[in-house]
Protein backbone atom coordinates (compact mmCIF):
# COMPACT_ATOMS: atom_id res chain seq x y z
CA UNK A 1 0.00 0.00 0.00
CA UNK A 2 1.64 3.26 -0.85
CA UNK A 3 2.38 5.39 1.78
CA UNK A 4 2.53 9.20 0.36
CA UNK A 5 4.44 11.67 2.53
CA UNK A 6 3.38 15.33 2.12
CA UNK A 7 5.84 17.57 3.37
CA UNK A 8 5.60 21.60 3.90
CA UNK A 9 6.33 24.60 5.00
CA UNK A 10 3.15 26.58 5.56
CA UNK A 11 4.21 30.26 7.64
CA UNK A 12 0.06 31.46 7.43
CA UNK A 13 -1.42 28.73 6.68
CA UNK A 14 -2.38 28.69 2.60
CA UNK A 15 0.72 25.97 2.38
CA UNK A 16 -1.14 23.93 4.94
CA UNK A 17 -4.62 24.21 3.52
CA UNK A 18 -3.31 22.60 0.50
CA UNK A 19 -1.37 20.16 1.44
CA UNK A 20 -5.35 18.84 3.00
CA UNK A 21 -6.20 18.89 -0.43
CA UNK A 22 -3.18 17.12 -1.80
CA UNK A 23 -3.79 14.71 1.39
CA UNK A 24 -7.08 14.07 0.10
CA UNK A 25 -6.56 13.33 -3.30
CA UNK A 26 -3.76 10.87 -2.41
CA UNK A 27 -6.59 9.05 -0.35
CA UNK A 28 -9.11 8.93 -3.33
CA UNK A 29 -6.44 6.22 -5.04
CA UNK A 30 -7.43 2.68 -3.33
CA UNK A 31 -4.88 1.64 -0.53
CA UNK A 32 -2.98 4.85 -0.69
CA UNK A 33 -2.19 6.66 2.63
CA UNK A 34 -1.25 9.96 3.17
CA UNK A 35 1.44 10.80 5.91
CA UNK A 36 1.05 14.57 6.38
CA UNK A 37 4.47 16.01 8.00
CA UNK A 38 5.80 19.99 8.48
CA UNK A 39 8.98 21.11 9.42
CA UNK A 40 9.75 24.14 12.17
CA UNK A 41 10.93 27.05 11.45
CA UNK A 42 14.66 28.11 10.98
CA UNK A 43 16.80 31.50 12.31
CA UNK A 44 20.14 32.70 11.75
CA UNK A 45 20.10 32.46 15.61
CA UNK A 46 18.19 30.81 17.83
CA UNK A 47 17.97 30.97 21.36
CA UNK A 48 14.97 28.78 22.13
CA UNK A 49 14.65 25.72 20.44
CA UNK A 50 11.42 24.37 19.01
CA UNK A 51 9.37 21.74 20.62
CA UNK A 52 9.76 18.33 19.74
CA UNK A 53 5.80 18.11 18.45
CA UNK A 54 4.37 21.02 17.26
CA UNK A 55 1.37 22.51 19.33
CA UNK A 56 -1.07 22.60 16.49
CA UNK A 57 -0.80 21.18 12.66
CA UNK A 58 0.85 18.24 11.42
CA UNK A 59 4.05 16.98 13.28
CA UNK A 60 7.61 17.20 12.16
CA UNK A 61 9.01 14.99 9.73
CA UNK A 62 11.52 13.09 10.19
CA UNK A 63 14.28 11.67 7.98
CA UNK A 64 12.27 7.78 9.09
CA UNK A 65 9.39 9.35 6.99
CA UNK A 66 11.24 9.59 4.00
CA UNK A 67 12.91 6.15 4.33
CA UNK A 68 8.60 4.74 5.02
CA UNK A 69 7.43 6.83 2.06
CA UNK A 70 6.18 5.32 -1.48
CA UNK A 71 6.39 8.79 -3.06
CA UNK A 72 6.75 12.82 -1.51
CA UNK A 73 5.26 15.70 -2.20
CA UNK A 74 6.69 19.04 -0.89
CA UNK A 75 5.02 22.50 -0.40
CA UNK A 76 6.37 25.64 0.42
CA UNK A 77 5.47 29.12 0.07
CA UNK A 78 7.77 31.45 -2.31
CA UNK A 79 10.35 33.07 -0.46
CA UNK A 80 11.74 35.41 -3.51
CA UNK A 81 10.71 32.78 -5.80
CA UNK A 82 12.07 30.41 -4.30
CA UNK A 83 11.75 27.19 -1.56
CA UNK A 84 11.59 28.49 1.81
CA UNK A 85 14.55 28.07 4.20
CA UNK A 86 12.77 25.67 6.31
CA UNK A 87 12.47 23.03 4.07
CA UNK A 88 15.74 23.99 2.55
CA UNK A 89 17.27 23.36 5.90
CA UNK A 90 15.57 20.11 6.19
CA UNK A 91 16.71 18.67 3.02
CA UNK A 92 20.42 20.04 3.44
CA UNK A 93 20.26 17.04 6.43
CA UNK A 94 19.16 14.49 4.00
CA UNK A 95 22.76 13.46 2.90
CA UNK A 96 22.57 9.97 4.19
CA UNK A 97 19.49 9.16 2.51
CA UNK A 98 21.26 10.88 -0.85
CA UNK A 99 24.47 8.55 -0.46
CA UNK A 100 21.52 5.63 0.12
CA UNK A 101 19.32 6.71 -2.27
CA UNK A 102 16.22 6.51 0.39
CA UNK A 103 14.23 8.25 -2.52
CA UNK A 104 15.94 6.97 -5.75
CA UNK A 105 12.91 6.11 -7.68
CA UNK A 106 10.03 7.08 -6.14
CA UNK A 107 7.57 9.52 -7.46
CA UNK A 108 7.62 12.97 -6.23
CA UNK A 109 5.76 16.09 -6.56
CA UNK A 110 5.32 19.79 -5.53
CA UNK A 111 3.24 22.51 -4.50
CA UNK A 112 3.55 26.14 -3.40
CA UNK A 113 1.14 29.58 -2.65
CA UNK A 114 2.39 33.04 -3.03
CA UNK A 115 0.55 36.39 -2.12
CA UNK A 116 0.56 37.84 -5.84
CA UNK A 117 -0.40 35.69 -9.47
CA UNK A 118 3.52 36.75 -10.00
CA UNK A 119 4.95 35.96 -7.11
CA UNK A 120 7.17 33.30 -8.42
CA UNK A 121 5.17 30.26 -8.28
CA UNK A 122 6.44 28.61 -11.36
CA UNK A 123 10.05 29.32 -10.39
CA UNK A 124 9.49 28.41 -6.64
CA UNK A 125 7.98 24.96 -7.51
CA UNK A 126 11.26 24.35 -10.33
CA UNK A 127 13.44 25.27 -7.05
CA UNK A 128 11.95 22.34 -5.25
CA UNK A 129 12.45 20.04 -7.81
CA UNK A 130 15.97 20.33 -7.40
CA UNK A 131 17.11 18.43 -4.10
CA UNK A 132 14.15 15.95 -5.39
CA UNK A 133 15.88 15.34 -8.80
CA UNK A 134 19.46 14.91 -6.84
CA UNK A 135 17.37 12.44 -4.55
CA UNK A 136 16.81 10.76 -8.02
CA UNK A 137 13.28 11.32 -7.78
CA UNK A 138 10.75 10.83 -10.67
CA UNK A 139 8.72 14.25 -10.78
CA UNK A 140 4.89 13.94 -11.56
CA UNK A 141 3.62 17.30 -12.39
CA UNK A 142 0.14 18.19 -13.46
CA UNK A 143 -1.31 17.36 -17.37
CA UNK A 144 -3.05 20.16 -19.87
CA UNK A 145 -5.68 17.46 -19.78
CA UNK A 146 -6.74 18.08 -16.22
CA UNK A 147 -9.64 20.42 -17.20
CA UNK A 148 -8.98 22.83 -14.32
CA UNK A 149 -5.45 23.43 -16.07
CA UNK A 150 -7.01 24.89 -19.15
CA UNK A 151 -9.75 27.12 -16.83
CA UNK A 152 -7.96 28.16 -13.78
CA UNK A 153 -7.66 32.36 -13.03
CA UNK A 154 -5.81 31.47 -10.62
CA UNK A 155 -3.33 29.41 -9.21
CA UNK A 156 -2.14 26.16 -10.80
CA UNK A 157 0.79 24.76 -13.49
CA UNK A 158 1.89 22.03 -15.13
CA UNK A 159 4.77 21.44 -12.60
CA UNK A 160 2.60 22.02 -9.38
CA UNK A 161 -0.18 23.04 -7.68
CA UNK A 162 -0.66 26.30 -6.60
CA UNK A 163 -2.88 29.23 -4.63
CA UNK A 164 -2.52 32.61 -4.70
CA UNK A 165 -3.34 33.73 -1.16
CA UNK A 166 -3.27 37.41 -1.50
CA UNK A 167 -0.91 39.81 -0.10
CA UNK A 168 -2.39 39.32 3.80
CA UNK A 169 -3.35 35.76 2.96
CA UNK A 170 -6.74 36.94 2.60
CA UNK A 171 -8.34 34.88 -0.64
CA UNK A 172 -9.94 31.32 -0.32
CA UNK A 173 -8.64 28.32 -2.32
CA UNK A 174 -10.81 28.23 -5.51
CA UNK A 175 -12.30 24.99 -6.67
CA UNK A 176 -10.02 25.11 -9.74
CA UNK A 177 -7.03 24.93 -7.20
CA UNK A 178 -8.37 22.30 -4.88
CA UNK A 179 -9.29 20.29 -7.93
CA UNK A 180 -5.70 20.49 -9.07
CA UNK A 181 -4.30 20.08 -5.40
CA UNK A 182 -6.37 16.99 -5.28
CA UNK A 183 -5.72 15.54 -8.72
CA UNK A 184 -1.39 16.30 -7.99
CA UNK A 185 -2.00 13.98 -4.81
CA UNK A 186 -3.89 11.22 -6.85
CA UNK A 187 -1.35 11.09 -9.58
CA UNK A 188 1.65 10.97 -7.46
CA UNK A 189 -0.29 8.05 -5.19
CA UNK A 190 -1.16 6.54 -8.00
CA UNK A 191 2.45 5.66 -9.90
CA UNK A 192 3.15 4.78 -6.62
CA UNK A 193 0.85 2.44 -6.70
CA UNK A 194 1.66 1.20 -10.08
CA UNK A 195 5.80 1.10 -9.27
CA UNK A 196 4.74 -1.25 -6.21
CA UNK A 197 3.06 -3.82 -8.80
Amino acid sequence: MPDILILYYSRHGSVAELARHVARGVEEVDGAHARVRSVPPVAAVTSVAQPPVPDEGAPYASVGDLRECSGLILGSPTRFGSIAAPLKHFFDGTAAEWVSGTLAGKPAGVFTSTGTMHGGQESTLLSMMLPLLHHGMLLVGIPYTEDALNATASGGTPYGASHVAGLDDEWPITDDERTLARSLGRRVAGIAAKLAR
